[in-house]
């Protein structure tokens, strides 16, 4: 089963949580497949990681970029894992049918936005059942990420905490 977390963006959005994940990816020798939720997303994030931070560069890319087996960062709409990726990056509310391809996967949504919060809570339940190992990162005052207790990320994501 793969090992799938849940990324809860309270402070910082997508944008500022995405890289710093995608770095620690490929510093670990993975290669990551993002999913986002259409066309204009999905080159926005890929602007972004040309942009993000001055000393720093993400090798990446996208459908109009050529090659995904070129790309230990690419970006796309669906989940065909053209770049051959380990780590499955979930936005937008996405979801894969394809998890078990993945040894891993990040679902991280906006806890600023109920709707996303909602798919979160239905997508834990979801993954629950199917026997995927789970686990809830919440951010913290300071930007960094703590890990839950189970029985927390379970209040946590469905509504009781």
């Amino acid at each position: 089963m793969t090992d799938i977390a849940f990324y809860h963006l309270e402070r910082s959005p997508l944008e500022q949580a995405l890289p710093k994940l995608l770095e620690k990816t490929l510093d670990a020798g993975k290669r990551a497949l993002v999913v986002a939720g259409s066309e204009a997303r999905v080159e926005a994030l890929n602007n972004l990681l040309w942009t993000y931070h001055q000393d720093s560069w993400l090798p990446h890319g996208s459908a109009k970029d050529g090659d995904a087996g070129d790309q230990p960062v690419w970006l796309a709409t669906s989940d065909d894992n053209a770049n051959a990726a380990q780590f499955l990056f979930l936005t937008d509310g996405a979801t894969s049918d394809r998890l078990a391809d993945f040894e891993r996967c990040f679902e991280l949504f906006d806890g600023n936005d109920e709707a996303m919060v909602a798919a979160a809570r239905e997508h834990w339940a979801a993954y629950k059942d199917a026997g995927h190992a789970l686990t809830y990162w919440q951010q913290t005052g300071a930007g960094g990420w703590e890990k839950m207790a189970e029985q927390t990320a379970a209040a946590e994501n469905e509504g009781e905490g």
